[in-house]
């Protein structure tokens, strides 16, 4: 289903020099027309920074990976354009945040944690320390077993509890 955002063509500006529109087609692919009239179908929208700084620098990607448009801002966006945009990046980003570890069932790996995530609560096997990375400043990634990554984007949010069950993994 479309809602009437997505039935109408969207005109925006990412920068001065490039003009484009976006659409949904009939099968819901996105459909990027550039300011000349040249309409590329089934285009998708990669993040430069997905972690860093997910809504600071969008590409919008063409079937053969080609950079069609850049966006230096999603908010820049209008409304109804951005919405088009970040449902596209839902539908093929999925990593969720943990806000809280519950639980690890033991300090050796491999261990079974219950954490609450910003999608809800799951199970995940940690393999080993190494599947925990630091990324920048206070931001860690964790792999599981299934490949799945956890992103922690700011260790010192988490509660204390949390955060002592973490300090005997790092």
């Amino acid at each position: 289903m479309h809602n009437d955002a997505n039935l109408h063509a969207i005109h925006a500006t990412a920068m001065p020099e490039t003009e484009f529109t976006l659409t949904r087609n009939a099968f819901g692919r996105l459909v990027l027309t550039l300011g000349d009239g040249t309409a590329h179908e089934g285009v998708v929208p990669v993040r430069a920074f997905p972690i860093g700084a997910p809504d600071d620098g969008i590409g919008m990607m063409s079937t053969d990976g080609h950079e069609l448009v850049w966006i230096p801002r999603l908010d820049r966006l209008p409304a109804p354009q951005r919405a088009l945009v970040e449902e596209e990046l839902a539908a093929r980003e999925f990593m969720p945040e943990i806000r809280r570890i519950v639980s690890v069932s033991t300090f050796a790996t491999p261990s079974e944690w219950t954490v609450q995530t910003d999608r809800g609560q799951t199970t995940l096997v940690l393999r080993g320390e190494e599947d925990i990375r630091r990324l920048a400043g206070t931001t860690l990634l964790i792999s599981d077993s299934h490949g799945i990554h956890y992103l922690i984007r700011d260790l010192m949010a988490l509660d204390r509890p949390s955060r002592k069950l973490l300090d005997r993994f790092l």
